[in-house]
């Protein structure tokens, strides 16, 4: 009987890139459509100020008023007459005294106000505003 020859094994130092570049195609392209579906929050057009954005930002629960009357506590909707006993619960779970209110633009100032009341009537004072910086105008349009 024959012995079987016995080539020895070598190493191949090559990469196939092509497959390489179409995986990573493949991931960038999913990326891509998940990320923007990955954005969670209420949509609201928020007032508009020229005020300075707060440097450091604290924990603490978010209210959101949106256009349409609806009243979210961190994303969650809730009804403005079970307000007060959910954002109790949200402060507790998230041991925190600080809220933030998020309002459109477009919401009655008598909505916002009653909302800020009941929390003051809770006995929450370290209520923030929240508000979209405004760009300065151009010199050239200022001047005339």
């Amino acid at each position: 009987m024959r012995k079987p020859s016995r080539r020895p094994y070598r190493s191949v130092a090559e990469i196939n890139i092509a497959n390489l570049v179409d995986v990573v195609l493949v991931l960038l392209i999913i990326f891509m459509i998940s990320a923007p579906l990955l954005q969670s929050g209420i949509d609201v057009n928020l007032p508009k100020t020229k005020a300075a954005a707060p440097e450091e930002e604290r924990e603490g629960v978010v209210v959101t008023l949106d256009k349409k009357g609806g009243v979210y506590i961190n994303d969650v909707w809730t009804r403005l007459d079970n307000l007060e006993t959910e954002l109790k619960k949200e402060m507790l779970a998230k041991n925190t005294t600080s809220v933030y209110l998020r309002s459109d633009s477009s919401v009655a100032y008598g909505v916002a106000i009653e909302v800020i009341g009941r929390m003051k009537d809770i006995g929450i004072d370290d209520i923030g505003l929240v508000t979209a910086h405004q760009e300065k105008a151009s010199r050239s349009s200022t001047k005339k």
